[in-house]
This record gives C-alpha cells, structure tokens and sequence, in this order.
C-alpha cells in the first residue's frame, strides 16, 4: 500500500509536469512566432485546458482501476506522460510545415493504445487544434480533416490482440486520410487537380504508414506479446514453481490445478480475465512451499518469478483484501471454485466410493454464502453469481476425475 501511495505521487508530479510543459511550449512557440498578445493568450489558455483535460481523465481512470486502461497501461503510467510531452512538441513543430504533411492519423493510434480510446482521441483532437492555432493561416477545414482521420484509425485499432490482422484496418485508415486528404486540398481549397498536389498526400501516407507498421510491431512484442508470453510460461501446470508445489504437497497440487480449471471455466463464459484468475487459481496457496499463507510471506514468489503486475495485483486483492472497498467478482469466480474443489476432495477422501449430488452440494455452498452474506463483499452482480452456479454445475463429469 506504502508502494501504491508512492508511485501514485510519482504520477501526479509527471502530470503536473505535463501541464506546466504544455503551457509553456505553446506560449513559448506562439511568441517565437510573433502571435499578437490576443493570440498567445488565446492559445497558452486553450492549450492547458486541453492539458488540464486529459490529465483529470488519466486520473479518473486510474481511480476506477486496471480496466479503465487500455492493455497494460494501468501499471505503465509514466508512459503515456513521456508521450504526451513528445507529442506537445511534436504539434508545434507540425505549425512550421504544411498542413497535408501531418502525420496525425497514426499519432491518434499511438495515443490511444498508450491509454484508452477515450483519452487518446481526447489527447489527439487536442493537439490538432494546437497546430491549427499556431498556423499562420489555420483553419477548420484541417481540424476536421484529421480529427475524423484519427477517429476512424482509434476505431479501427482499439482492440489489438497477437492474432488479429492488421492489414484491413492499415488499408482502411490510409484510405480514409487520402479521401480527406484529396477532400481538403481539392475541395475546401478550390485548387485545380494537378500531379503537385498529390505529393504532399502521398508522403503523408507513406509516413503514416511507416509510423503505424513500426509502432504496431514493437506494441505488439514488447506489450501485447510479452504479456502473453509470461502468462503461458506461469499457467503451465509443469512450470517450476508448480512442480515445487506437487513435490511437496500433491494434494495442494492438484487442489491449485483443479481450481485453475473451474475459475477458467467460469471467466471464459462471463468475459473476466481469465488467464489473471488462472494464475491466481495456482499461486494463492504458493505458500505451503515454507509454511506461510499470507501475501508477505508469498509475494517474494511472485516478484522472484516475475509474474505480471496484473496477476500480483489479483493475487494481493485475494490473499490481503482492502478493508471498505468490494472484492472483484473475478477473486469470487476463484473463491467459490476453491470451495467446490475442497469440498468434493474432502468427500472423497473419506470415502472413495461416496455418491455426491454435486447439484445439491453447489447449491448449498451458494445458499450458504448468500444466508452469510459474503455477497456484500464482492462487487458482483445477482445475474453473474447465478451465471456462475450454472457453470459449476456443468462440470459434472469433470468432478468424477477427482475421485
């Protein structure tokens, strides 16, 4: 919690940074320009709303947790404020070249995917407007042009996984920043066709095509994969640290892997994260290894193993819950997975050959919570909690393999 306090303070002193940077670099650039006083007021106020805007969302989906932010955003908040600044001195520098040059179609990508959809095109409109004021002769024409640019490449990518194919959408965004392109520069201009006029565009696509195949493939290893590729190492049932746990205790073992199972079950038919409670499911009780259950003397498992912040995280909220504050519905699906698990193994134990009415049982282990009110605990809703009695009772046939 210590930690937590701390590098929420570290945040907070980046972001004031960011605000007092962008007023500065919008008022310091409109001077250099040689704006009227009207106007250098004009732009270094419109700029730290836009500043103080997007600094109050980064904060509020900080306070709404890990799912507010988009990939693993929620744990690298630093990141996003290095952008930003990168991109404040990015928009003053795009005011001294034409306008059909900007690459603002794949930054409004790069915003996005290093925040949320909500705040990347908040953050992108935003710096559009910038440029456009410190033009010399800015227009609306140029703002709406690459806003909806942008708009429609957010769209397109805000749902990135290792799998999905990105040469649609590629196609598509290009093809929608030519159109307003040729729009903007045929149209709104008045300006005769000719080969000159297309030059500009085409090297506009050409650098947008180069910024988003480059940062697509680098988000792609370094956040999208690498994420993934810890969770399939720690999920696997013969990783280390899991078949330290089956030699010194097989019962624990199996308890952690059969529970794995049944949360898993329950997080793919709900939409949770699934492979979180996964890791969870397996490493909650890591601590029978010396003795000790309670998240400090466990944590240094999962930091010496590396596991995802978000996994430690989910771990932390199960093994050590903040007092006043609702337990997630994903350590529940756990919970009541566990419950099942140590039920039916404890029946069986003491008679192998014991007939288990695994409806009845369920039932009860529900009805019991809900006479106890544990529900008052959990932040979820009466449809999930009945969804997830329906799951536990399809796995009949999976509970007869741990006789």
């Amino acid at each position: 919690m210590e930690n937590e306090k701390s590098s929420l303070g570290k945040v907070k002193i980046l972001y004031g940074v960011m605000f007092v940077f962008t007023g500065l670099m919008v008022f310091g650039m409109s001077f250099a320009m040689g704006k009227s006083y009207e106007a250098i007021l004009r732009n270094t106020i419109v700029s730290l709303v836009i500043a103080g805007t997007v600094i109050f969302m980064l904060l509020d989906a900080i306070s709404r947790g890990r799912e507010a932010m988009s990939y693993d955003n929620f744990y690298r908040k630093n990141r996003f404020g290095v952008v930003f600044m990168i991109m404040v001195i990015l928009s003053c520098l795009f005011s001294l070249v034409p306008n059909a040059f900007w690459p603002y179609m794949s930054l409004f990508v790069i915003l996005a995917l290093f925040s949320n959809t909500e705040i990347g095109l908040a953050s992108g409109i935003g710096f559009v407007i910038i440029t456009v004021m410190l033009e010399e002769n800015g227009d609306a024409g140029e703002l709406f042009m690459y806003v909806v640019a942008g708009i429609v490449a957010v769209a397109l990518f805000r749902d990135l996984k290792e799998n999905t194919s990105i040469g649609l959408p590629v196609f598509i965004s290009l093809l929608m920043q030519a159109v307003l392109l040729m729009a903007f520069n045929v149209l709104f201009q008045n300006r005769t066709f000719s080969i000159n006029i297309l030059i500009l565009p085409v090297l506009n696509l050409m650098l947008n095509l180069i910024i988003l195949l480059v940062f697509l493939n680098i988000f792609g290893v370094y956040v999208i994969r690498k994420s993934n590729d810890v969770y399939m190492d720690i999920n696997d049932a013969e990783y280390p640290l899991l078949v330290s746990l089956k030699e010194k205790d097989k019962d624990e073992y199996f308890r952690a892997i059969h529970t794995a199972y049944l949360a898993e079950r329950i997080a793919m038919g709900l939409g949770y994260n699934a492979r979180a409670i996964k890791t969870c499911s397996y490493y909650h009780r890591i601590g029978i290894l010396d003795g000790g259950l309670k998240w400090a003397d466990m944590e240094h498992y999962y930091l010496e193993n590396n596991f995802p912040e978000e996994a430690v995280e989910f771990l932390h909220e199960y093994l050590e819950p903040v007092k006043g504050k609702a337990k997630s519905r994903e350590a529940l699906a756990v919970q009541l997975s566990e419950t099942v698990i140590a039920s039916i193994m404890y029946l069986v134990r003491q008679n192998k050959e014991v007939k288990i009415d695994y409806d009845k049982l369920i039932d009860d282990l529900f009805d019991k919570k809900e006479k106890e009110g544990e529900l008052k605990n959990y932040g979820v809703t009466f449809y999930e909690y009945d969804q997830m009695r329906k799951i536990l009772k399809k796995e009949k046939l999976y509970y007869d393999f741990l006789r």
